[in-house]
């Protein structure tokens, strides 16, 4: 079996829990044979994986490159009736005010964008210029011209010139998958949602070829806490985050099969359009072996962290809440393992000046990358996430594996992860954060026991081999009708209100 398996920003080009996850699949399915179509910046990105034996090519394709007219109009570009007539129902996907479509209308919408992409795409394969086109001066006038059309009760102002211009820059980058080579491969697996299903879409359009989609966090979500907390203005933010969430509901009407990795993932989905039939919920696993359990505890009560250095992450809750906890039990002390993104070294320099102004310096340590991610969990008493997004995160089943009972904010699949191991609290919640880390603290025997629960827990229901049985069959099964399954036992209460 031929498998393509599709990334954004990430394997083989950056370390993540996405990426872990994409190199488990293929060296973990050696009788398989892999390629991977990685979306990255300008295609310059270096490997920071070796290569596995059975993964054939690696195809870049860079969104964001450009020369120095990239960004501005095309004048002159007379793009055609197919290329206008689907650039129409693209933009009316687009500009209609989400608030007043019904949910048969959302359907509606989300099948007339797909069918819009798919035009871009017909229109790309048979020699147009997607991007030129989509720049064109009669492009930015179709787009203010819709705004006005559809968005009659607009209380905002009315986008300007600008603003249509560099909405179109960055949904025309993002849409460049659209005229990339077709990769030929019997499943396309998407590692995501979002530009990754681009890629899937035109191998089914191209070969008929069937996708899977996985979705680790929610892209969409994530879409919105970027673009809300942004500066750009306010049409721009609508334009863009009108994209990913129409991107996001085609993916879910053209994907065989949707792997969300938690239950709250699959609510999610649900929410914006999935079909319950087509989905099959597999939690991220990790192999025991190579995460033993801790012997002992750090001889100073410690707190660890391990991930990469990231807002998402909300170290910033983390190390408010170790002032507080320090504050209880002066010799406790912060340990923050994991590397800085070159696009988060503000995050990490305001981390620094966090600690500095909390007077914890000594204290509270970011550390940088380790060698081992099992030193860092074994450095901890206990290993704290406080995230304000996450999937199903490695982190806390890898901390978990090693004995360590953990503290965690309720994002994402964590409490299905955590279950009763450990202790959830709300995200941003300080407060919440530093009493948890104080009870694990001050009370041996329960970290003891916690810990120990907290292996088991990984043993029983989230180990590696179970996660790769369950993706075989998930690419065997596209060769035969699938029958959705009750979820596991120990979840079937969750399981039962996701659905």
């Amino acid at each position: 079996m031929r498998i393509a398996l599709v990334s954004e920003g990430t394997y083989p080009f950056a370390m993540g829990g996405v990426s872990i996850w994409c190199e488990q699949l293929i060296r973990g399915m050696p009788d398989y044979r892999w390629q991977v179509v990685a979306l990255t910046v300008d295609g310059s990105e270096e490997p920071v994986f070796g290569v596995p034996e059975n993964l054939d090519r690696v195809q870049s394709i860079p969104l964001w490159g450009g020369g120095p007219d990239d960004h501005r109009p095309r004048r002159g570009i007379r793009p055609g009736a197919a290329f206008t007539d689907a650039y129409e129902v693209f933009l009316r996907a687009l500009v209609t005010p989400l608030e007043t479509t019904s949910p048969e209308q959302g359907a509606a919408h989300r099948g007339l964008f797909l069918l819009a992409l798919r035009g871009f795409y017909e229109y790309a394969t048979t020699g147009g210029d997607l991007g030129a086109a989509l720049m064109s001066n009669e492009a930015l006038g179709m787009m203010l011209d819709a705004w006005r059309d559809l968005r009659v009760a607009e209380t905002a102002p009315a986008p300007a010139l600008a603003d249509a211009l560099q909405a179109t820059w960055l949904i025309e980058h993002m849409l460049r998958p659209l005229s990339a080579p077709v990769v030929e491969t019997d499943i396309v697996h998407c590692s995501m949602n979002g530009l990754s299903t681009l890629v899937a879409m035109t191998a089914k359009w191209r070969h008929e070829t069937p996708s899977v989609m996985s979705e680790h966090g929610i892209y969409l979500r994530e879409r919105y806490m970027s673009y809300l907390e942004g500066d750009a203005s306010h049409a721009v933010r609508v334009l863009v985050l009108s994209f990913f969430r129409a991107l996001a509901g085609a993916a879910y009407l053209t994907s065989d099969v949707l792997a969300p990795h938690s239950a709250y993932n699959r609510r999610w989905q649900l929410q914006n359009g999935a079909e319950p039939e087509r989905m099959w919920t597999m939690y991220n696993g990790v192999e025991p072996a190579d995460f033993p359990a801790a012997s002992g505890e750090p001889e100073t009560p410690t707190i660890a962290f391990m991930g990469r250095i990231d807002p998402l992450k909300d170290l910033h809750t983390l190390i408010r809440a170790f002032a507080l906890v320090r504050d209880e039990m002066p010799e406790a002390r912060l340990r923050i393992f994991g590397g800085t993104p070159a696009v988060n070294r503000f995050y990490h320099e305001s981390c620094l000046h966090l600690i500095e102004e909390l007077g914890l310096t000594g204290s509270a340590v970011l550390e940088g990358r380790i060698g081992n991610a099992v030193d860092a969990y074994h450095a901890g008493s206990i290993v704290a996430l406080t995230s304000i997004s996450e999937g199903f995160p490695y982190t806390v089943v890898e901390a978990m594996a090693c004995g360590r009972p953990t503290v965690c904010t309720n994002v994402g699949g964590v409490a299905e992860a955590v279950g009763d191991t450990g202790i959830v609290v709300a995200p941003r919640d300080h407060a919440a954060v530093a009493q948890a880390c104080l009870t694990l603290l001050r009370d041996d025997e329960r970290r003891r026991r916690l810990g120990i629960a907290a292996r088991q827990r990984v043993l029983d229901h989230f180990t590696l081999s179970q996660s790769l049985q369950m993706y075989r069959n998930v690419y065997e099964g596209l060769v035969v009708p699938l029958t959705a399954g009750p979820p596991p036992r120990h979840l079937r209460g969750l399981g039962e209100v996701a659905r």
